[in-house]
């Protein structure tokens, strides 16, 4: 029988984590127009210079597809464009322009970035021990196998992309 008490504690503390997570998404969308994927796409294409869909795809550990509909949404914005391969004109490779380095360069501190910090200060075993309870809760409320980038953003289907 599960200790009401604890159980009541793990609810709280995932609630605290979705709202930390709702509150910094709506801070960044406010502070640059962008959605924490869209940023994290720009991440990736500053990081890696002119790349393919799938390529960003496993750099932001996001679908092809949901990173083709940001692409969408970042190339509307004049953020980004999509240029052909010099080598094999059938690779169509997204680069950011001046306006999308410019944008990204005045993207605010992302809360993961905090997070980082701190768990690269815990001991070997309590990141072990961290990772191995966060999958088994993923395992527990079937979201183990949900499209989720590596960065903290709730992901709604009409914001966050």
């Amino acid at each position: 029988m599960a200790d009401t008490q604890h159980l009541h504690d793990v609810l709280v503390n995932l609630r605290r984590i979705i709202r930390a997570t709702d509150l910094q998404s709506k801070r960044v969308v406010k502070a640059c127009g962008l959605t924490i994927p869209q940023i994290m796409v720009l991440q990736a294409i500053e990081e890696l210079g002119d790349v393919t869909v799938r390529k960003i795809s496993d750099n932001v550990s996001l679908s092809q597809a949901t990173v083709t509909t940001i692409l969408n949404r970042l190339e509307d914005k004049k953020l980004v464009e999509r240029v052909r391969a010099q080598k094999d004109k059938r690779i169509v490779n997204a680069r950011l322009t001046e306006v999308g380095q410019s944008t990204l360069g005045n993207t605010p501190p992302l809360l993961h970035e905090k997070f980082i910090n701190e768990f690269n200060a815990l001991e070997r075993w309590e990141q072990t021990q961290m990772l191995s309870t966060l999958q088994r809760i993923a395992l527990m409320m079937d979201a183990e196998k949900l499209d989720a980038a590596p960065l903290l953003d709730i992901d709604s289907p009409n914001l966050s992309i």
